[in-house]
């Protein structure tokens, strides 16, 4: 990591608050690197040797089976995936490629977990990462079995405007082949969803969705009614 970089680390989230000297020995045995799009960066079942910490771009979380895949998370900047492995320091349970040219903080993962019995805000840290993540899975399960696929579409696009600054015009982050498999249905449903969704508060241009009508597509998707403080 280069010196110039160094205040930028430190001021992500997971690093923020701890003591100084923890922070360096973290800084000393950790790489920034630049990866190009479609580069997978590990795979299921791996164990993981670092933690990785997205500072810049996308990178796709999917899993695979007989031949098959789907998408089970995309990870936006800033944090880090997947935590839960490396601070376990169990076999990954996803593999992970990038989506777009990305920069990646790569902390060793044996380094990660004896600091973090050193350094108890970067053990803070680590819990409220974990337990964002968990919270975040629990609504991807209730959005799969409580909600057909245009009000999954639905609720996906107001998180992504909330994200996004909540101008009501949405650039989605990846490509519709993507986001189908994220909320579990094929491309064809995902286009007759878009559809449907037309009739209840938007309009697509490409990539971007535009929110017409806030108060419509809210009554059809029906957002989680309990909210937390992060988006």
């Amino acid at each position: 990591m280069r010196p110039g970089e160094r205040p930028e680390i430190a001021n992500l989230p997971l690093f923020r608050e701890m003591q100084d000297s923890q922070r360096e020995r973290i800084f000393s045995g950790s790489f920034l690197q630049v990866f190009p799009p479609q580069l997978t960066l590990f795979e299921l079942g791996q164990r993981p040797d670092f933690l990785h910490v997205l500072v810049d771009g996308l990178v796709e979380l999917y899993s695979h089976s007989a031949g098959r895949d789907t998408t089970m998370r995309i990870v936006e900047p800033v944090t880090s995936f997947i935590l839960a492995a490396v601070v376990t320091d169990q076999p990954y349970l996803m593999s992970a490629r990038t989506l777009a040219p990305s920069r990646i903080l790569l902390v060793p993962a044996a380094l990660v977990r004896e600091v973090v019995k050193d350094d108890l805000a970067l053990m803070q840290a680590t819990m409220r990462e974990l337990a964002h993540a968990y919270r975040d899975m629990v609504r991807a399960l209730t959005d799969m079995k409580l909600r057909q696929s245009a009000e999954r579409l639905g609720n996906l696009i107001l998180r992504q405007d909330e994200r996004q600054g909540g101008s009501g015009k949405v650039q989605l982050k990846a490509e519709k082949r993507l986001l189908a498999s994220l909320l579990g249905m094929t491309p064809e449903n995902l286009s007759r969803a878009f559809g449907v969704l037309g009739g209840h508060g938007i309009a697509v241009n490409g990539a971007q969705v535009t929110i017409t009508d806030r108060a419509a597509l809210e009554a059809f998707a029906r957002p989680d009614p309990v909210r937390d403080d992060w988006v």
